[in-house]
C-alpha cells in the first residue's frame, strides 16, 4: 500500500497541473467529451446486448420480419459506435498533443531555469538521459495515462451496468448440474468475480517483474543511444587515437545489456501472455458451460443464450481489466518511475539555492565584482579554493595562473553563477552583463548567424556587425554560410569555433568577460591578434583570463596565482608582475 500511495502521490503531481493551468479549461473539455464518448459505447454495448435475444430468438424461430428489423437496428447501433469511436480517438489525441505541449514546455522550463540542467550533471543519480525524459516519457506518460484511464472507467461503467443484467439473468437461469437445479441469487456474477480475481491475482505474480525490466530497458537504449551521438560528436578524436575497435567494443558491450534486458522481457511476456490468452480462452467458453443445460433441455431459447454469455464476457472483461492491461500498466508505472526520479533530481539541483552551505550571488550598488570569504567545493563538500578580498573593477585586465587541477574553471564556474558548491558571497554590480567563455565553445543547431546571435534570437544584431566581427576575427570565409543550417561544431576546426566565441564576445559586449584558456586552440600570433582586438573593442569591460602561455602576459596588468596552502586546497594570492613572471617560469612558460 505504501507503494500504491507514493505513485499516486507522483501521478497526481505530474498529471494533475495541467489542469489548473492557462490550457486547462480546454484540457478539461477534451477529457469530459473522452469520457463522455466512452460511457456512451458503454450504453451502446448495454443495447447491443439486449440485441442479442431478440435477434438469436429471430434466428432459431425463423421469424425473418424480426430478422429483418433487427438487422436495421444493428445498422443504427453500429453506426453510433463507430463514429463515437472514431471522435473519441480523435479528441483523445488532440487533448493527447495539448497536454504533451504544456508538459513539455513546463518540464523544459525546469531544466533549463537557473543552470538545473547543468548542475544535474554533477549529481549523477537515476536522472539518467534527460533527453529521453522529456521527449519520450513524457509522450509515454500521457498516452498511457489516457488509454489505461479512459479504458478503466468504462471498465467500472460496463461493470455496473452488466452486473445488474446478469444478476437479473442469474435469478430466472438456475444452475444446472447434473440433474440438481440451483437457484443461486446472481451465481453468473460470483462466478465471473472469482474467474477475474483468481486471474488479477495470478497475472500480478507473473507480471510483476515487467515492471523494473521495462525500466532498465528504456535506461539502456537511451545509454546506447547516446554512446552513438557522443561517438558522432568526437569522431574526429576517436579517428585520430586510431579508437573504433575499443568504441566498438563500448558500443556493443552497452548494446549487450539493451540485449540481455530485452531477453528477460521475452521471458516474462512469454509466462503473461501463455496466462492472459489462455484466461481469455477459457472466458469465451465458460458462460456456455455454465448454462448450456437448460438451452439443450429447452428451457432456454438461443437468444437468451447469447444474452448471458454476451452480459458474462462484458462483466469479466470488467472485472478483468489489470489482466488484459498488465503489460500496458508494467510501463506505465516504469515511465512513472522515471518522470519522479527526473523531477527528483530538478528538486535536488533547485535545492542547492536554498541548502547550506552555498555560493552566495548578489546584485548591488557597487563598481566592481568582489568575493567576501568565497569558498569553492567539490560536490561531496572538500574545499579545493579559497578566495577572500577578491576584487575586480570595470576595465581591469586580470591573468589567473595556477597548476593544472588547482580549480581555476571551478572558480570561474562560481563567479559565473553556475557553481553553487561552497560557501561565501560574490558580489555583482546591479544590471552588470557576466559572459564565461570555455575552452570548448557551445555551437547550437542550426546557422551560423544563429550560433553568432546565441543566446539572443538570430536577427539580434544587424548584418553590417556581423560582417564586421568575421573580419576581424579572421573569419570572413564563412560570410556566404551564415544563413546556413548545419552542425557547424563538426564543420569547423577547433580554432574556427574560439574565434566565434571571441566575435559572440565581441557582438554581446559584456561588463565582465571571463576566459578559461578560450583561445588555447589557436596559434600565438592568432592568440594575441584576439586579444588586441577585445582590448581594442571591449575598453570598459573587465578581462579576466585563465591561461598556460607567456603569450597572455602582455595583454593583462594585473596577476592572480592559485597556491597550495597546506591544507588541501589553494588559496587565490595577488602577485606582482614579476612574481607572475616567475610563476609562469615554473610552470614552463618563459616570458617573449
Amino acid at each position: 500500500m505504501a507503494g500504491f500511495r507514493n505513485s499516486a502521490r507522483e501521478f497526481t503531481r505530474i498529471a494533475v497541473p495541467y489542469f489548473r493551468s492557462e490550457d486547462g479549461r480546454a484540457g478539461r473539455i477534451l477529457l469530459v467529451a473522452v469520457i463522455a464518448l466512452q460511457l456512451f459505447q458503454v450504453w451502446l454495448n448495454v443495447r447491443f446486448n439486449t440485441w442479442y435475444k431478440t435477434f438469436y430468438d429471430a434466428l432459431q424461430n425463423k421469424d425473418w420480419d424480426t430478422f429483418i428489423w433487427q438487422l436495421g437496428v444493428f445498422s443504427v447501433l453500429a453506426a453510433f459506435f463507430i463514429v463515437s469511436a472514431v471522435y473519441q480517438i480523435y479528441l483523445q489525441q488532440w487533448l493527447q498533443i495539448r497536454w504533451r505541449r504544456w508538459l513539455t514546455t513546463k518540464y523544459l522550463g525546469r531544466w533549463l531555469g537557473g543552470g538545473i540542467h547543468y548542475r544535474m550533471r554533477l549529481k549523477g543519480d537515476s536522472a539518467d538521459n534527460p533527453d529521453q525524459r522529456i521527449a519520450d516519457d513524457i509522450k509515454q506518460f500521457i498516452n498511457n495515462t489516457l488509454d489505461i484511464g479512459i479504458s478503466l472507467l468504462g471498465s467500472i461503467v460496463t461493470l455496473v451496468s452488466f452486473v445488474v443484467i446478469l444478476w437479473n439473468l442469474s435469478a430466472s437461469t438456475p444452475l444446472v448440474i447434473g440433474s440438481q437445479s440451483f437457484n443461486i441469487p446472481g451465481y453468473l456474477v460470483w462466478a465471473a468475480l472469482i474467474y477475474a480475481v483468481l486471474g488479477t491475482w495470478v497475472t500480478h505474480l507473473v507480471g510483476k517483474p515487467l515492471i523494473k525490466l521495462n525500466f532498465d530497458q528504456q535506461r539502456y537504449e537511451a545509454d546506447f543511444r547516446f554512446s552513438l551521438v557522443r561517438l558522432r560528436e568526437n569522431a574526429e578524436e576517436v579517428t585520430l587515437l586510431s579508437g573504433e575497435r575499443a568504441e566498438k567494443e563500448r558500443l556493443l558491450d552497452r548494446f549487450g545489456r539493451v540485449v540481455g534486458n530485452w531477453y528477460g522481457i521475452m521471458q516474462r511476456t512469454k509466462r503473461l501472455t501463455f496466462l492472459t490468452a489462455g484466461y481469455s480462452q477459457v472466458a469465451v467458453i465458460f458462460p456456455f458451460i455454465v448454462v448450456s443445460p437448460l438451452y439443450f433441455a429447452g428451457s432456454m431459447m438461443l437468444g437468451g443464450l447469447m444474452q448471458i454469455a454476451s452480459a458474462f464476457g462484458q462483466v469479466q472483461g470488467a472485472l478483468s481489466f489489470f489482466v488484459k492491461a498488465y503489460s500496458d500498466i508494467a510501463d506505465w508505472k516504469a515511465v512513472l518511475n522515471r518522470l519522479a526520479g527526473f523531477d527528483a533530481s530538478m528538486d535536488w539541483a533547485k535545492g542547492l539555492d536554498t541548502e547550506a552551505p552555498r555560493v552566495q550571488l548578489v546584485s548591488d550598488g557597487g563598481t566592481a565584482m568582489a568575493a567576501e570569504e568565497l569558498t569553492v567545493s567539490l560536490p561531496t563538500g572538500e574545499e579545493i579554493v579559497h578566495a577572500s578580498g577578491l576584487a575586480i573593477g570595470p576595465a581591469e585586465r586580470v591573468l589567473v595562473t595556477g597548476p593544472s587541477g588547482s580549480g581555476k574553471t571551478s572558480l570561474f564556474r562560481a563567479l559565473g553563477g553556475v557553481w553553487p558548491f561552497g560557501a561565501g558571497t560574490i558580489r555583482i554590480p546591479q544590471g552588470a552583463k557576466l559572459l564565461v567563455l570555455p575552452q570548448r565553445p557551445y555551437l547550437p543547431l542550426g546557422t551560423l548567424r544563429g550560433a553568432l546571435a546565441y543566446p539572443g534570437p538570430d536577427d539580434a544584431f544587424t548584418p553590417d556587425e556581423i560582417d564586421d566581427v568575421l573580419d576581424a576575427t579572421g573569419l570572413s570565409h564563412l560570410r556566404e554560410a551564415l544563413d546556413e543550417a548545419a552542425y557547424w561544431a563538426d564543420r569547423l576546426s577547433m580554432g574556427e569555433q574560439q574565434r566565434l566565441s571571441i566575435a559572440r564576445a565581441l557582438l554581446q559586449k559584456p561588463d565582465w568577460l571571463f576566459l578559461d584558456e578560450a583561445t588555447a586552440a589557436l596559434d600565438e600570433p592568432a592568440e594575441g591578434m584576439l586579444y588586441r582586438l577585445m582590448l581594442e573593442r571591449l575598453p570598459d569591460a573587465a578581462i579576466v583570463s585563465i591561461g598556460h602561455r607567456s603569450s597572455l602576459v602582455v595583454f593583462h596588468e594585473r596577476f592572480l596565482a592559485l597556491k597550495p596552502d597546506g591544507k588541501g586546497r589553494h588559496r587565490l594570492t595577488a602577485v606582482s608582475p614579476d612574481e607572475g613572471a616567475r610563476d609562469a617560469e615554473e610552470m614552463g612558460l618563459s616570458l617573449v
